[in-house]
């Protein structure tokens, strides 16, 4: 029973956090409740031995750590991303193509199976910068409602849509949001007591307002929006928080826009990372050659989630290593460097995982399919400490409701604890 509640308990996380900045904001209020402190960019750090703080960057990413008491050896660092394929409105947003109907102009943000988004409720978030002359200020805004849709065509008007179909965003996938000439600026306005003339700009997104599920023959398997990669961030924050002293500087470090590139201010090639590291040396006095002794002998979990063998399409992966739901935190591989792991490295984990009793798989693409990258690389560039790529097997990843192993949670818990607390 214990072990559904904690997996209820993410659940119900991801479904407060529909984007980045929702994700950062209920992070830290896990962190203040958790005694960290909050530190900013803006000022000098005050760093002292034996508590925890942390830091965040454009509302979007959050670096979060735990000082040891005595002197640390290295770093033990688990990064994974706030973001999720989406689609983004644009400025303007309201279209009014018909005299019946207002929709919204939309532009895609991220990889996302197009077709998971049509025929169900959604929903519009993100954040509004308000000038009201005298000061500018960000509010975190949710509809909290189902508020659009995207409707299929008829397939009496569209025979081919079975066969097979190229989906065009500016067209396909401009949702529906009232009868008549509704304002969305108008819609938020009303909502949160600001005056709509105020507003000076947005980043506002689409979301899946689909309940998450726990389901199959004995529940098994659990279906939610942006499981990856919210699974791993939010089991990675949950793994520091219990994490015990060791002889290691336990951080989580959870970055945007990873699903674009990472190419941004806050995204896994900026300096976020790097600059955090240097200003936490700065203040417990380690000077600048100690800090690189000890990033030698530090190591780095790019955790983000993994493809499943898929039910109906076993031949899309690797032939010799089938990588299950509920088989175990997962050790991905990419001999392009796409994944950092390598003997090195993974072997540490699986030693680590092997004296905590912790299930593992291996992943690997299929040799003749392109996978895709995450962060392990990309941060690599910024800070050279040895990295291995983790996460938890998923199907239909980069859909708007995505499904997963609900015994695989526990997995992948155990080890970010294990490995923060070394």
């Amino acid at each position: 029973m214990e072990e559904m509640e904690k997996i209820r308990e993410m659940l119900d996380f991801i479904k407060k956090s529909p984007t980045q900045y929702h994700a950062v904001a209920n992070f830290k209020e896990l962190c203040l409740k958790n005694g960290f402190i909050e530190l900013d960019e803006r000022k000098r750090f005050s760093i002292e031995r034996g508590k925890s703080y942390f830091v965040s960057r454009g509302s979007g990413s959050i670096i979060a750590f735990r000082v040891p008491d005595c002197d640390f050896e290295c770093f033990s660092i688990i990064e994974a991303h706030t973001d999720s394929p989406t689609f983004r409105l644009k400025r303007n947003a309201e279209v009014n193509s018909t005299p019946y109907y207002t929709t919204l102009n939309v532009e895609s943000y991220g990889g996302a199976i197009i077709s998971t988004w049509f025929d169900r409720p959604l929903s519009v978030a993100g954040r509004i910068f308000v000038d009201n002359g005298e000061e500018l200020r960000e509010v975190l805004v949710d509809a909290e409602t189902d508020l659009v849709l995207i409707p299929n065509l008829a397939i009496h008007l569209n025979r081919e849509i079975n066969s097979g179909y190229h989906y065009h965003v500016q067209k396909d996938v401009q949702p529906l949001f009232s009868m008549g000439k509704g304002s969305i600026l108008d819609f938020f306005a009303k909502k949160y007591g600001i005056n709509s003339d105020e507003i000076s700009d947005y980043d506002l997104f689409l979301y899946n307002r689909s309940q998450y599920s726990v389901w199959g023959a004995d529940g098994e398997f659990i279906s939610s929006p942006r499981l990856d990669d919210m699974e791993c961030a939010y089991l990675a924050m949950q793994g520091l928080f219990d994490a015990e002293s060791g002889s290691s500087f336990p951080l989580v470090a959870l970055f945007d826009n990873e699903e674009v590139g990472s190419s941004s201010q806050r995204g896994a090639l900026s300096d976020f990372l790097s600059n955090t590291l240097s200003r936490i040396s700065i203040s417990l006095s380690v000077d600048r050659e100690m800090e690189m002794m000890a990033y030698a002998s530090s190591l780095v979990l790019s955790a983000d989630n993994g493809h499943a063998v898929h039910p109906n399409y076993p031949e899309k992966s690797d032939i010799s290593n089938k990588t299950v739901l509920n088989g175990g935190v997962v050790i991905k591989y990419s001999a392009n460097q796409k994944y950092t792991s390598d003997a090195s490295t993974s072997s540490v984990i699986r030693s680590l995982m092997k004296r905590n009793g912790i299930k593992c798989q291996d992943y690997f693409n299929h040799s003749d399919i392109v996978g895709g990258s995450t962060l392990g690389n990309l941060s690599i560039q910024k800070v050279s400490i040895p990295t291995v790529d983790v996460g938890l097997a998923e199907l239909a990843m980069h859909s708007s409701y995505e499904s997963g192993g609900r015994y695989d949670v526990k997995e992948l818990f155990a080890l970010f604890k294990a490995f923060l607390s070394r």
